[in-house]
């Protein structure tokens, strides 16, 4: 697997809208948000379970597609700290040891192909179930965002307080406990943004359009399994 990252194109600051944003939420008011929704995934989830598909691969690369789309949620910083955007950015995500209640920390290339990022990423899991180090494919490049799930518990609301991270531009995913109600299912989802990055009207469209990923999922292919 490639680790090499390409190389981030500078923000042009002359004409970018958010300039003054970004300055005043990396250096007079540093701040990070978070937002936790529930997902309609009810043909989504229908779809899997008519699948050999893992919902769990599934659900990083809807979340990994959604997040190419958008610079806002590519940004990185430079060394002379101003904002940069990568052409790609790729998830990387948690796989649980059930022996030592620890996990690790893996990650699989975007692929806009979902087939053929399942088909990377899936391996992975079953590969690194019983991992003891934290990175078992060695650290993740530079250009990587995290996604995490609590597959035990649903929850209303989830929120990380990270010392000395006002540096740390990419978006922060945590996937929660499938839960029923109304006839519908919903997925748990927190997502944790650098407000010089993005604004809450960025992370409702992010949202939104992961929703409207999900409720489309012919994209899983057709892969009869139990």
């Amino acid at each position: 697997m490639d680790a090499s990252a390409p190389t981030p194109a500078p923000v042009d600051l002359d004409t970018w809208p958010r300039r003054e944003h970004f300055a005043h939420y990396r250096r007079r008011v540093p701040c990070t948000y978070s937002m936790t929704v529930e997902v309609d995934v009810t043909e989504f989830a229908a779809a899997l379970s008519r699948s050999a598909r893992k919902s769990y691969v599934a659900q990083v690369w809807a979340l990994a597609t959604v997040v190419n789309r958008h610079e806002e949620f590519r940004m990185c910083l430079t060394e002379s700290g101003d904002p940069a955007v990568w052409p790609v950015v790729h998830p990387a995500f948690t796989v649980f040891n059930a022996e030592r209640e620890t996990f690790a920390c893996v990650w699989t290339p975007y692929d806009a192909d979902f087939g053929a990022f399942h088909d990377a990423a899936a391996p992975l899991l079953a590969e690194h179930a019983r991992a003891t180090s934290f990175f078992p494919q060695g650290p993740p490049p530079p250009n990587a965002f995290d996604v995490s799930s609590l597959p035990w518990r649903s929850f209303t609301g989830f929120n990380l307080n990270i010392r000395d991270g006002y540096d740390h531009l990419a978006p922060i995913f945590t996937l929660g406990r499938y839960v029923s109600r109304g006839g519908r299912v919903l997925l748990p989802l927190a997502v944790q943004v650098h407000h010089a990055a993005a604004d809450g009207f960025h992370t409702a469209r992010l949202v939104g359009e992961l929703e409207e990923l999900v409720a489309d999922p012919a994209w899983l292919g057709e892969e009869p399994g139990v």
